[in-house]
């Protein structure tokens, strides 16, 4: 069989040289070559199978909720992937011209720096509830860590005149530097603090 040669993600983007650097999510972050990180939805019924599908269109999937609070999941940003897709394009440029760096390398960094490796869990005993310290499992360290920055995007951009690419350029900026303003990484500090009073 014929060698795929290198894709390109988006036809800019090397995906060959990055580098997981936590241990832990080696396995729960995908970087399969793709040109377009597109897959249909081939791995949602399936049990861990979002474990294979690109950390990109995992970031992609997360974004299409909209607003803050109550009005998170109106609807109003269902379905309209191709939208958020050409966001996130434009939003690694900006990452590139800021940093010089490969944008899908500091979006790997975001995830790293804002998975949170303990999370609390309520545990009822003899009628009382007790909140218990646990770790997290990989595929939900992920999934929370893109939840935190697609709601930071969302946070800052509601009802803001600036365009949503530069806020997500900027948050993923933040989180992958470990800054403790970024919002992602705060809350990851949150969530660890409280588990840690609870153990």
């Amino acid at each position: 069989m014929a060698e795929t040669k290198n894709l390109l993600l988006f036809r800019k983007w090397d995906l060959s040289n990055i580098e997981i650097v936590d241990p832990g999510l080696k396995t729960a972050i995908c970087l399969r070559k793709q040109i377009l990180p597109y897959t249909y939805g081939r791995s949602a019924l399936k049990r861990f199978n979002k474990a294979d599908v690109n950390i990109v269109e995992r970031l992609i999937n997360k974004s299409m909720h909209f607003g803050k609070k109550y009005a998170k999941n109106t609807g109003r940003m269902t379905g309209k992937k191709t939208k958020v897709l050409n966001t996130v394009k434009t939003a690694f440029d900006i990452i590139a011209l800021k940093t010089g760096k490969n944008p899908v390398e500091v979006l790997v960094r975001a995830v790293e720096f804002s998975a949170p490796n303990e999370d609390t869990t309520r545990i009822v005993y003899g009628g009382t509830t007790y909140h218990v310290s646990v770790d997290v499992a990989p595929i939900r360290r992920v999934d929370m860590a893109l939840k935190f920055i697609a709601d930071a995007v969302k946070e800052a951009t509601f009802s803001n005149p600036k365009p949503i690419e530069e806020h997500m350029a900027e948050q993923l900026i933040l989180a992958a530097a470990n800054d403790s303003s970024a919002p992602s990484v705060k809350k990851k500090h949150e969530l660890e603090r409280i588990a840690q009073a609870s153990r």
